[in-house]
C-alpha cells in the first residue's frame, strides 16, 4: 500500500542493501546532496506572490457576481424571475459539470515549452474576461436577453473552472519539496482572500450609484422604472475592472512562475475511471454523509449571500447600508478562519458546527426586524458562521479519504475522486437551490425593475433570507452530527497517505 503513493521512499528503502558501503563512506556529500536539493527546492518571495496572485481575478469575478448579479439581471436588465432562475441555474450547473471534463482534458494534455498546465490558464483568460464582460453588458434587444445572459454566465462558469483547476493544480509543480508547496499555498488563500474583499468592494463601490433610492422616492405603485443609462455604464465600468485584473494577474503569474517537470506524469494515468470511483466512494458512509450534510449547508449559504441585497433593496430600508454589509461580512469571514483553524485543532472537528448554528436565530432576527443596528450585528456573526461552514468540510474530507484508504486498496486516483466528486455535489446543490428559490419571486409577482414590489414579493424574500437558510442548516447539522467521525490515522499511516492527499487537494 506504501509502495504506489510514494515511489521514491519506495526506491529509497531498497538503495541501502544495494550500495551500504557508498552511503556510509561518504555521508558528508550525501549531506551535501540533501541541502543542494532543499535549496533547489525553495521558491522565492516573488515566486510565491505571484503564484498567490494569479489566484486574485477567479475570486474578485466570483464575489462580485455571488452578491450582485442576480440584482443587476433583476432591476438593470429588467428579465423575469423565472429567465433569471434559468440563468443562474443553467451557470451553476455548467461550472459543475466542467470540473470533470477539465481534470479529463487536462490530466491527458502534453508537455510544451511553458509546461503542462500553465498553457490551459493562460489560454482560458481571453475568453473568460469576455464572458464576464458581457455577462453585465446590457444588449439592446429585449426579447431574448434571458438567453444572452444565460449564455455568457454558462460560458463563465465553464471558463472559471478551466481556469481554476490547472491554476491550483499547479501547485504540485512549483518544487518538490512538501513545506515550500504549503508556504506557496498559504500565498495563494491570502491572495485570494484578498481577492474576495476587492471584488465586494470595488464592484460594490462602482456600482452603489446605480441602486440610489432617490430613484423611487416619488413612485408609490410597483411600476417598472426605465433604466439609467448610468446604471449600465457603471456596470460596465466595473466588469471591465475585473476583465483587467484577469489579464494583468495572469501576465504577472507567467512571468513569475516556472513550472517544473512532473515526475509522476508516467504513472497518472493508473487507477480507476471517475465512474467506476465515483461508485467505489458513494458507498462510503462517512464521505455519503459529509456530501449530504454539506449540500444542504452550503446551498443556505449561497442562497444567504445571493437574496441580503435583494432583501435590503426590496423589503427594508437598508439599501444604503448594502456596500457596507457586503464588506463586513466577508471581513469577520476572513478575520475568523484562524480562530476556527485553532478551534479545530483544538478541540476537534465536531465543536467547530456550533459556529454554523449560529447563522440560525441571526437570519431570523434579520427578517423579523431589519433595522440597520441589526442589520450590521448579523452581518458580522453571518460572516464567522460561513468561515466555519467552508473550513469544516475541508477539514474533514482527509480524514474520511485516509479512513477509506485504510479500509480498502484500489491504488491512486481514488483521492482526486472524492475531491472532485464533492465540489460537483456542492456546486450542482447551490444550482437548485438558487433556480428554485428565484423561481419563487416569480410565483410571488416580482417586477423586473420596480420601484415598490408587492407585499408577497417581501414576505418570500424574508422567508428566502430567514426561514429557507434555517431550515437547510439544521437539516444538514443534523446529519452531520448524528454520522460517525472517521477514525483519524495515525502518525506513520498518515505520512504514508499525504503525497495522495497534496495532489487531491491541488486537483480539486
Amino acid at each position: 500500500m506504501a509502495a504506489s503513493p510514494g515511489s521514491p521512499p519506495a526506491g529509497a528503502a531498497e538503495a541501502p542493501p544495494s550500495q551500504p558501503r557508498e552511503q556510509t563512506a561518504e555521508p558528508g556529500s550525501v549531506s551535501a546532496k540533501g541541502r543542494e536539493v532543499s535549496r533547489a527546492g525553495r521558491l522565492s518571495f516573488c515566486t510565491k506572490v505571484c503564484y498567490g496572485i494569479g489566484g486574485v481575478p477567479n475570486q474578485v469575478a466570483s464575489s462580485a457576481t455571488a452578491f450582485y448579479l442576480q440584482l443587476f439581471l433583476l432591476d438593470v436588465a429588467q428579465i423575469p424571475a423565472a429567465q433569471v432562475s434559468l440563468v443562474l441555474f443553467g451557470g451553476k450547473v455548467s461550472g459543475a459539470a466542467a470540473d470533470p471534463v477539465a481534470g479529463f482534458f487536462i490530466s491527458r494534455s502534453r508537455r510544451t515549452g511553458s509546461g503542462r498546465l500553465m498553457p490551459w490558464v493562460l489560454g482560458c483568460t481571453p475568453f473568460i474576461a469576455l464572458a464576464y464582460f458581457f455577462l453585465w453588458f446590457l444588449p439592446p434587444f429585449t426579447s431574448l436577453r434571458g438567453l444572452w445572459y444565460t449564455t455568457f454566465y454558462c460560458l463563465f462558469q465553464a471558463m472559471a473552472t478551466f481556469f481554476q483547476v490547472p491554476y491550483t493544480a499547479l501547485t504540485m509543480l512549483l518544487t518538490p519539496s512538501p513545506a515550500e508547496r504549503d508556504s506557496a499555498t498559504a500565498y495563494r488563500m491570502t491572495m485570494e482572500m484578498a481577492g474576495t474583499l476587492m471584488g465586494a468592494a470595488v464592484h460594490g463601490f462602482i456600482v452603489s450609484g446605480a441602486h440610489r433610492s432617490n430613484r423611487c422616492e416619488d413612485t408609490e405603485l410597483p411600476v417598472p422604472a426605465a433604466v439609467s443609462p448610468d446604471a449600465t455604464r457603471l456596470y460596465s465600468i466595473a466588469a471591465a475592472v475585473v476583465v483587467a485584473t484577469y489579464h494583468v494577474c495572469s501576465g504577472l503569474l507567467c512571468l513569475g512562475v516556472k513550472e517544473q517537470p512532473d515526475p509522476s506524469a508516467s504513472a497518472s494515468g493508473q487507477g480507476l475511471g471517475f465512474l467506476a470511483g465515483l461508485g467505489l466512494t458513494a458507498r462510503h458512509p462517512p464521505y455519503l454523509k459529509l456530501v449530504v450534510s454539506f449540500l444542504f449547508i452550503s446551498a443556505a449559504v449561497q442562497v444567504e449571500q445571493s437574496y441580503l441585497v435583494l432583501f435590503c433593496t426590496h423589503a427594508s430600508r437598508l439599501h444604503d447600508h448594502v456596500q457596507n454589509l457586503v464588506l463586513i461580512i466577508l471581513v469577520s469571514a476572513v478575520l475568523s478562519t484562524p480562530l476556527w483553524e485553532w478551534v479545530l485543532q483544538r478541540f476537534g472537528k465536531r465543536t467547530p458546527a456550533v459556529g454554523i448554528f449560529v447563522m440560525v436565530p441571526f437570519a431570523i432576527l434579520l427578517a423579523a426586524v431589519p433595522t440597520a443596528p441589526v442589520a450590521y450585528v448579523v452581518a458580522f456573526f453571518s460572516g464567522v458562521s460561513i468561515a466555519v461552514s467552508l473550513l469544516l468540510p475541508w477539514s474533514i474530507l482527509p480524514d474520511v479519504v485516509d479512513d477509506f484508504q485504510l479500509r480498502h486498496q484500489h491504488g491512486p486516483g481514488l483521492e482526486t475522486i472524492f475531491y472532485s466528486s464533492y465540489v460537483f455535489f456542492t456546486k450542482l446543490s447551490g444550482a437548485g437551490a438558487l433556480g428554485i428559490s428565484t423561481l419563487s419571486l416569480e410565483f410571488a409577482g416580482y417586477k423586473a425593475g420596480a420601484c415598490k414590489q408587492a407585499e408577497e414579493v417581501v414576505v418570500t424574500l424574508k422567508v428566502l433570507i430567514g426561514a429557507v437558510p434555517t431550515c437547510m442548516i439544521l437539516t444538514g447539522l443534523c446529519i452531520l452530527l448524528v454520522s460517525p467521525t472517521p477514525k483519524v490515522p495515525s502518525q506513520d499511516t498518515s505520512c504514508q497517505l499525504s503525497l495522495r492527499r497534496r495532489t487531491s487537494y491541488s486537483l480539486a
